[in-house]
């Protein structure tokens, strides 16, 4: 998993849990359609399977 993912917000965080908001913070998202490139690591995965519901991820 060396490869780089474009992780894009694509739900409001309006009514999210406060953990589901950290681990956006934590990636870099904090706008709705704003994205961030991102290394592939099985850490931002593990971030993004957390938050799958409001995000798009593509390679």
């Amino acid at each position: 998993m060396a490869g780089e993912l474009r992780i894009t917000l694509v739900r409001s965080l309006i009514g999210k849990p406060e953990s589901q908001r950290a681990v956006l913070k934590g990636l870099g998202l904090s706008k709705v359609n704003g994205s961030v490139v991102l290394k592939d690591t099985p850490e931002i995965r593990g971030m993004i399977n957390k938050v799958i519901h409001l995000v798009k991820v593509s390679e």
